[in-house]
């Protein structure tokens, strides 16, 4: 709070003197003043600041004087103080409930974020989990038509698959694991797989 104390002035009428008359009448943009101004013997008190409840001036009257009045001043300063007093904690009090509030959002945020997080990694798990049991059900039909094949004696296709299925990688291809589709065989070549001997019993042009 701000105090102000403050000298009342008494206003007469003022007298124009000779000299003042003179320049006047010399200089029309002189101005004879109309009032004189003299420090009297009343004081005027006043209070700035805080929230007022009563009344903000107080000044020597001829009723009263200021000194008669220093107990308003007084209970009005107290009142004043109270009420600043009772908004300082109210604001105190405001900025703990708002930090309490800010607090369990970020919270509340970080629970969110750590179930958001569990359910992407279930997410990745899932599929991975997905993936494995495609390939493993993948790997099972080749072993199955593999199985099912006629034995050939330059081939193991057994071991082909089972190469396949210990493999880390991602779902083979047909083109590059599975066994290649086995030719149609006929003619003299169905029981060997070589060339017939020449025919030496034959002679002769061959032309």
């Amino acid at each position: 709070m701000e105090f102000l104390v403050l000298q009342e002035q008494d206003r007469t009428e003022h007298v124009a003197t000779e000299k003042e008359l003179a320049e006047a009448s010399k200089n029309s943009w002189i101005r004879i003043p109309l009032f004189d101004y003299t420090p009297s013997e009343c004081l005027r008190f006043v209070l700035r600041g805080a929230q007022p409840h009563r009344s903000s001036e107080w000044a020597d009257t001829p009723a009263r004087s200021l000194e008669d009045q220093l107990a308003e001043i007084a209970q009005e300063i107290t009142l004043r103080g109270g009420a600043a007093e009772r908004k300082r904690l109210d604001e105190i009090e405001a900025a703990r409930q708002m930090r309490i509030r800010r607090e369990a959002a970020m919270e509340e945020a970080r629970i969110q974020y750590a179930e958001a997080y569990r359910f992407r990694h279930f997410e990745t798990l899932e599929a991975a989990w997905r993936h494995a049991t495609g390939l493993a059900g993948y790997v099972s039909a080749v072993r199955t038509r593999v199985d099912a094949m006629p034995p050939r004696p330059d081939q193991d296709r057994r071991r082909n698959v089972d190469r396949l299925s210990g493999s880390p990688r991602g779902a083979p291809r047909c083109s590059e694991h599975a066994a290649p589709a086995e030719p149609t065989i006929s003619g003299p070549f169905s029981d060997t797989g070589a060339l017939p001997a020449p025919d030496t019993t034959r002679t002769g042009d061959l032309s």
